[in-house]
């Protein structure tokens, strides 16, 4: 985890059904778009809902940003606006014997975040759903052109059932 845009919450401070405010400013958000490698990252906003029970904190909201990636064809800028909700359970660091010793997560605690017992990071929790919500594989319009100018088959040329069309033929 990095500090990109920390905000440590006391565990002790949080009230069921405290809301949240986040607004990453500009250093935080050049630090968060050189993370995640993105061009640019104009806007990065979120709210959430946090209920506690006990040592466990559960954060609801949305997030909200505006952004530049690189297209994996032609490197040319892509813009994209992320609108999604989040939900995120904060717990603390489980007990082990070995530090080589294996966590074991069920698919629903994927969205679980370890704390210290003392603070959770409600910041960093954002900028590690931001970085799940963008596109892994960003295409420009110029994406397909390019291709083709430099021989690479679309995903029809390429199917196995083109392939025997060719055959056939």
């Amino acid at each position: 985890m990095t500090d990109d845009f920390a905000h440590a919450l006391r565990i002790d401070a949080i009230r069921d059904g405290a809301r949240i405010e986040l607004d990453a400013s500009d250093d935080e958000r050049s630090a968060i778009a050189e993370r995640l490698g993105l061009q640019r990252l104009d806007r990065l906003e979120a709210h959430a809902t946090l209920t506690r029970n006990g040592e466990c904190v559960h954060a609801e909201g949305r997030l909200r940003a505006s952004l530049d990636q690189a297209c994996v064809v032609t490197g040319e800028p892509v813009a994209a606006h992320i609108d999604e909700a989040f939900e995120v359970r904060f717990i603390p660091e489980p007990n082990v014997d070995s530090p080589d010793a294996e966590i074991e997560l069920a698919p629903e605690d994927c969205d679980t975040v370890f704390h210290d017992g003392a603070t959770i990071d409600l910041g960093n929790a954002v900028a590690d759903s931001l970085a799940l919500a963008i596109d892994p594989y960003p295409r420009s319009a110029a994406a397909e052109a390019a291709g083709r100018e430099a021989g690479v088959m679309s995903v029809e040329q390429a199917s196995p059932f083109a392939v025997l069309a060719k055959l056939k033929g």
